[in-house]
């Protein structure tokens, strides 16, 4: 196999083998930089020369016989709203541009590094991790690998971006409601949203304090549980799934086929879930369909307590900075000044409400599944209409992550088929709080029989959605 195209569980067991070094995949990764950065957006800041140094350093412990797990040697890119020392946290923002950079890591980025892992660079964002994308602002706009018209996704963009470009195996999001999700969704890569306060999200800028989540998105289900257990400071086999081949007989999933799908769903998705079903069926789950509990009220207190909470930590520069947000950020932080304290108040309680259901919901399957979101990724010329109006409701309404974010169970995105215009489309899968072995063992055994996760070469033909990946 081409070492370009390596997930992180295979580059790790090559590093290991002698098949490659860890300088040599991070030279690889500096070269798909050089390709692909420009074009896509995917890098705010690349570090190379740190990359690199890290990477001859991975290599001297590992010929000492001095080796810190899965991770080690292994090129990462990290979400510029996640601080590296010594490296500016821009949060894709004119109000941060200027900043010094931060004298000490996140703890992510401190496990990641006490791990053996390598950072190539910060990657791009939403500013402050919400909005959309603002091509009249100096940054980088992030673009779809699979066609660089299209949006990568909010607000892990450039993370989702550089796996499917093959930039780097793995990297690091954030969550609020939806934004590691919808990227892995849109940029057909598999992303997990942890068990709210599993992985510290100390030095990593909020958005929304009672919702936000740091999580891994890498090819597949076993390269981010293996990324999980350095974030989540456990052994590398805690969250492993069972070797190919265990299948999932025993285990209870319930199939969520009552979201209602907007005028702009994709006319593919529903057969692509089906036959997604059909895969998860055939090796030995019991299927059954479910209703999730208060759907629309849950989405809706995500919604009202992420506005709340990020206009709290952003009011003051709203006031004195309008014009320095992007369009879309501001509107989505100054709608939290029309939510009163009973409202935020009340949304939680709605969400404490949500969670006692949710959790007899799970007395009865083992985990939950359905589509990630109702499309496949946008064009980012829908984005912005000739007044420079961007509508954030149409772009992130197409997403069925909010509700998995008003309680504390971990989700996970990953590719499940492709439309008609061979761009991903995706399922998600939650389980019950602290059960993220559980999603990522459905996930990995249905990769195991299915290949829409592999790697794939930039500018190869699009598979389709009828093509047999089995």
């Amino acid at each position: 196999m081409n070492r370009k195209h390596f997930t992180l569980c295979e580059a790790a067991a090559a590093i290991r083998a002698g098949v490659v070094s860890s300088t040599e995949l991070v030279e690889d990764a500096l070269a798909a930089a050089d390709r692909w950065d420009d074009p896509l957006g995917i890098y705010v800041t690349r570090t190379d020369d740190l990359a690199l140094a890290t990477a001859e350093r991975a290599d001297r412990e590992l010929a000492a016989g001095h080796d810190r797990g899965p991770l080690h040697g292994i090129p990462f890119g990290v979400k510029d709203l996640i601080a590296v020392a010594g490296v500016p946290t821009s949060a894709q923002s004119l109000l941060r541009q200027r900043e010094r950079a931060p004298e000490h890591h996140a703890a992510v980025v401190e496990r990641l590094l006490a791990a053996g892992a390598v950072i190539t660079g910060k990657t791009t964002t939403t500013e402050f991790g919400c909005g959309l994308p603002d091509p009249a602002k100096p940054f980088p706009v992030p673009r779809n690998p699979w066609d660089p018209r299209r949006w990568a996704g909010g607000s892990s963009s450039g993370t989702a971006a550089g796996v499917a470009a093959g930039v780097f195996p793995a990297g690091l999001g954030t969550d609020t409601a939806g934004s590691i999700r919808v990227p892995a969704a849109f940029c057909g890569v598999t992303g997990l949203a942890p068990t709210f306060g599993l992985v510290p999200t100390t030095g990593c800028l909020p958005l929304g304090y009672s919702l936000d989540r740091v999580g891994p998105l890498a090819h597949g289900a076993r390269d981010c549980a293996a990324v999980l257990a350095v974030l989540a400071g456990t052994a590398p086999e805690t969250f492993r799934p069972p070797d190919p081949g265990t299948g999932l007989t025993g285990l209870r999933i319930g199939i969520v086929r009552e979201h209602p799908l907007p005028p702009a769903a994709d006319p593919a998705l529903p057969a692509v879930f089906e036959r997604a079903v059909t895969v998860l069926a055939d090796l030995g789950a019991t299927v059954t369909e479910v209703v999730l509990p208060f759907r629309t009220e849950a989405v809706t207190a995500t919604m009202v307590v992420a506005s709340a909470e990020g206009l709290a930590r952003h009011r003051l520069d709203l006031a004195d900075r309008w014009e320095d947000y992007t369009s879309a950020a501001r509107s989505l932080l100054a709608n939290g000044a029309m939510i009163s304290g009973a409202d935020y108040v009340q949304a939680q309680r709605v969400r404490s409400l949500v969670d006692d259901a949710v959790t007899e919901l799970f007395a009865t399957v083992d985990v939950v599944v359905s589509p990630t979101a109702a499309a496949a990724a946008p064009l980012l010329a829908a984005l912005t209409d000739e007044s420079g109006y961007q509508d954030n409701d149409a772009a992130y309404g197409m997403a069925f992550t909010p509700y998995w974010n008003s309680v504390p169970d971990p989700v996970l995105s990953m590719p499940m088929g492709r439309n008609a215009a061979g761009l991903p489309l995706a399922m998600q899968i939650a389980a019950p709080r602290y059960a993220d072995a559980t999603a990522l063992r459905v996930a990995a055994a249905f990769q195991d029989h299915t290949d829409w996760h592999r790697p794939r070469a930039l500018g190869s033909p699009f598979p389709t959605s009828t093509e047999a990946h089995a």
